[in-house]
This record gives C-alpha cells, sequence and structure tokens, in this order.
C-alpha cells in the first residue's frame, strides 16, 4: 500500500502543533493515525511515532531555549529518568502482546481524558 506523502504531512503537521503547544500529545494523533489510516502494525506505529516526536520536540525545545523558558535544572533530571524509561518502555513495546498494548493504550487515553476534564 502507497503511503500517502500529503496525509502523513498534514497528520504531522497538527501532531507538532499539539506537541509544541501542549508539551506532548503528537503520539495521540500520529499512532492512531498510522495503525488507522496507514494500516502499519502497533509495534511500528509506536516506534515511527517516537522518531517523529523526536524532531518536534527538538524544534520546538529550540524556540523555548531561545525564550530562556526551560528550567536546565528539572530538564537533566527528567532526561535522565526518561532515558531509562524509554529503554525499558521500547523493549516491552517489542515483546509485549499487541491486544494487550492496544488495551493499555486505550486505558490511558481514557485516564487522561478524565484527567484533563477534571
Amino acid at each position: 500500500m502507497k503511503k500517502s506523502i500529503f496525509l502523513c504531512m498534514i497528520a504531522g503537521f497538527f501532531a507538532g502543533i499539539i506537541s509544541g503547544f501542549f508539551g506532548a500529545g503528537g503520539g495521540l494523533i500520529l499512532v492512531p493515525f498510522m495503525t488507522l489510516i496507514l494500516k502499519e502494525n502497533e509495534v511500528t506505529a509506536r516506534a515511527t511515532t517516537i522518531m517523529c516526536i523526536f524532531f518536534m520536540v527538538f524544534t520546538s525545545s529550540f524556540f523555548y531555549f531561545k525564550e530562556k523558558s526551560i528550567d536546565w535544572w528539572i530538564a537533566g533530571k527528567c532526561a535522565f529518568g526518561g532515558i531509562i524509561g524509554g529503554y525499558i518502555g521500547s523493549k516491552l513495546l517489542i515483546n509485549l502482546d499487541k491486544k494487550v498494548l492496544e488495551i493499555l493504550f486505550i486505558i490511558f487515553l481514557i485516564y487522561a481524558g478524565i484527567k484533563m476534564i477534571l
């Protein structure tokens, strides 16, 4: 199946806006886009999304850096934890049953939605 460059760019555009504006959330757009529209498997969609988010975060960070909006002390500690968590998460993603992965993602989305409402 040929992947539409235009659709991918539109999805990336909206994911970038969400990521830059809210500080997270690009994956909430890209994972469903890749699994439902592009028909990618769950692991490929999530792994590809992480790579996309890397570039979105890098771009947003540049502008936040220019505005001196980054607390480097907090960022360093969170980044260290994030490196360890990212390693463990990627290992779990590769080995986790795909149905369990889908259910966990749905639960996470419901939880995040409820927290945002409250």
